[in-house]
């Protein structure tokens, strides 16, 4: 069992080097197997997720040879159609990627249900109906889902129900070696769908409009390999600037893309902390009291959800009254009672999705328990800003797999921290 303990009230200050985007990274790394070829992808951050992503391709067939940390090459000539082992498959919400390459790429796909941070219902209801309109025929049996088209798939225009990441990324990738033009309207806009558009298009594919409501793939028959570079990971950058302002800190984070982040610069400005934009590079910086603000969670290149619980903790030390409205997963401040155990003054509306924030002028240490990814990611923030020392549970369950070494770049910022193997 790993845990991480904090003593907090240090200021951070100095540089954090940002890594690669988890959440560009996975759908790229089963989207490889459509190639049938050799990809070797630059900047992958090396978490847990990206782990259990190669697992599961090596277990599939693939040949995976890392030449350094960040970098791997992925040689999907030899998967087999419809071997993802389950019990990798239902640790990773990412899983359901291998849905659309698999159609892609052989026309069938079999997939055992996916797994994830656990913050409520995540339905793929979307993702089948876009196969479906390309021509498949989906199915659910005995905890796997089957999809099959005779020939290929066939393009056609799809228009999402609603806003869906990840519905719009599988979508894109079985409609590459459709026959005909396939559009997709409603579609996401997020950074990691246009990393995922760049890379199928540096592997043959014809893709446009990706980071707009509306894409278009025109469909070729295969695939090739290519060398591909992740884009910097926006919300582990968020997380730090959140907990340079928390701890009053001065902290530098290089190799962003500052424009990712302006829903989030824009909210830290509005409540009085200092945040420079060198495009490339964000400096945050605050010395004294900050105030409260009111936040709606929503689809880029709205406030970011991976980044409510992280703002939320901030605001439990602002000064006045926040609210924050969970919009896309509604079930997603299961984290607050860990919060309420360190002195946050929080109330949470379930009906309405929004909770209420009373900025108290500090917080104390405790022990409280990781419950998903970016919640974990809220617990180091209230750790650093609190008065004594705060120990934080279920780390390799949730904070490792997002978070590159979390505990090393915070310490050499300033941070009194931890990571304890028990």
């Amino acid at each position: 069992m790993k845990k991480i303990k904090i003593r907090g009230g240090r200021p951070l200050k100095g540089h954090i080097e940002i890594g690669g985007m988890k959440n560009a990274a996975l759908p790229i790394l089963f989207a490889t197997i459509i190639t049938n070829d050799v990809c070797t992808v630059d900047n992958l951050p090396p978490v847990g997720d990206i782990q259990v992503a190669l697992d599961i391709l090596s277990n599939m067939g693939a040949t995976v040879r890392r030449s350094g940390p960040t970098q791997v090459e992925i040689d999907t000539r030899g998967v087999r159609q419809g071997t993802s082992p389950a019990a990798l498959v239902r640790r990773l919400r990412g899983s359901t990627y291998l849905i659309g390459s698999e159609l892609a790429r052989f026309s069938r796909a079999k997939v055992g249900l996916s797994g994830g941070c656990n913050f409520g219902a995540r339905p793929i209801d979307l993702h089948k109906k876009g196969f479906v309109a390309l021509g498949a025929t989906v199915t659910d049996d005995d905890g796997y889902v089957s999809a099959f088209v005779h020939g290929r798939l066939k393009g056609t225009k799809i228009i999402m129900d609603n806003i869906s990441v990840g519905a719009t990324a599988n979508i894109l990738m079985a409609a590459c070696t459709a026959e005909g033009v396939t559009t997709i309207e409603n579609a996401a806009h997020e950074p990691h769908i246009v990393d995922l558009a760049s890379f199928l298009n540096n592997c043959g594919a014809h893709i446009t409009g990706a980071g707009t409501s509306i894409i278009k793939v025109r469909g070729v028959e295969k695939l090739h390999g290519c060398h591909y570079t992740i884009i910097p990971d926006m919300i582990e950058a968020g997380t730090y600037m959140v907990a340079a302002a928390a701890t009053k800190g001065e902290v530098v984070l290089d190799n962003v893309i500052s424009r990712h982040l302006d829903a989030v610069s824009a909210k830290m400005r509005e409540m009085g902390i200092t945040v420079l934009d060198e495009g490339d590079r964000i400096t945050v910086k605050t010395t004294g009291s900050f105030g409260s603000a009111n936040i709606q969670a929503v689809p880029y290149p709205g406030f970011p959800t991976d980044m409510q619980p992280q703002i939320t903790a901030l605001l439990s030390i602002a000064d006045g009254i926040s609210t924050v409205t969970e919009n896309v997963f509604k079930k997603r401040f299961r984290y607050v009672e860990e919060l309420q155990r360190m002195g946050a003054a929080i109330n949470v509306d379930d009906q309405n999705s929004t909770a209420t924030i009373v900025g108290v002028r500090t917080l104390h240490g405790a022990t409280v328990t990781s419950t998903d990814l970016r919640a974990g990611a809220a617990m180091v923030i209230a750790g650093l800003a609190a008065e004594g020392e705060t120990c934080i549970l279920e780390v390799a369950e949730t904070i490792e797999r997002g978070y590159y070494d979390i505990v090393g770049k915070l310490r050499a910022v300033g941070a009194d921290i931890e990571l304890v193997e028990e």
